[in-house]
């Protein structure tokens, strides 16, 4: 055999082992990749406190981000957050009454949908007239959510939390007061309670404003129960008007787009003060 043979065949040997060790490594490095991708996957499944904290840290990497392209740190569920409903999706009692009190109060109809659904369906539960649980609502804060008296009444229906905190300790703790969904539920069975202490009506809106003891309420009773009535009429299809404050000739804020003043927030605050001796 030529020295010229040799060579030639020695070369293949060569090329040939090389391209074997290339697969062999290529291959092993592939199962290698493989094996340490799934003992992390396991190690994450037998241990979600590491799972949760590679996700807040690949979360926390993304919002730096988001930052740095536009100047503001994303939330992809805020939406999932939001307290609203589409006015279109309700039962026609109460998408009329969501329309009208979103034109009265100013207030979008999308959040103040889901606060009529939410009324509605507390007050099926504990047999109470959703209308009622509005009109409360409207005269106690106009659906402001982080409205407070400085005595300590918060929320939609001004509940006092101080009173009542018991009452939110299933909705994790005080501060859901201004949860418009908690401070409805609260509102709505403390004003239960009022009416069956009071064993009327009328003397439940003294006990709630507080004044369960006065000769009388200021007034808070008698609006209350005119929105209540006006409430009911629009739930049944009648046109009620809606009042629209006075053009402004001055750069002041606009009034409160109210067919009547709102109880004064210090009247309103003490309602849950009665309940709570009685």
């Amino acid at each position: 055999m030529s020295a010229s043979t040799n060579l030639s065949m020695s070369l293949r040997r060569a090329s040939s082992a090389l391209a074997k060790g290339l697969f062999d490594l290529t291959h092993n490095s592939v199962a290698l990749i493989g094996v340490t991708v799934l003992f992390i996957a396991i190690a994450l499944f037998a241990r979600p406190e590491l799972r949760q904290v590679g996700e807040i840290k690949l979360f926390g990497w993304l919002q730096e981000r988001q930052f740095e392209l536009t100047g503001l740190v994303s939330d992809p569920i805020a939406s999932e957050r939001a307290t609203t409903a589409d006015p279109q999706d309700l039962p026609k009692q109460q998408a009329n009454v969501a329309l009208w009190l979103s034109k009265k109060y100013r207030i979008a109809p999308e959040p103040l949908s889901a606060l009529v659904a939410e009324a509605y369906d507390m007050g099926a539960r504990i047999k109470l007239d959703p209308t009622l649980i509005l009109a409360v609502m409207a005269i106690e804060s106009g659906f402001n959510p982080f409205a407070q008296s400085h005595v300590g009444a918060q929320g939609l229906m001004q509940v006092m939390t101080r009173v009542h905190s018991d009452k939110y300790e299933s909705f994790g703790g005080k501060f859901a007061a201004f949860d418009p969904l908690a401070n409805l539920r609260v509102g709505a069975k403390v004003l239960q309670e009022c009416i069956r202490n009071a064993g009327s009506l009328e003397g439940g809106l003294k006990y709630y404003v507080g004044a369960a003891n006065m000769e009388d309420d200021g007034g808070y009773g008698a609006k209350v129960l005119a929105e209540y009535a006006r409430l009911q009429r629009v739930a049944r299809g009648f046109k009620e008007p809606v009042y629209t404050p006075p053009v402004m000739t001055t750069r002041e804020p606009a009034l409160p787009n109210l067919t009547e003043p709102a109880a004064p927030a210090d009247v309103a605050a003490a309602n849950t003060a009665t309940v709570a001796l009685n």
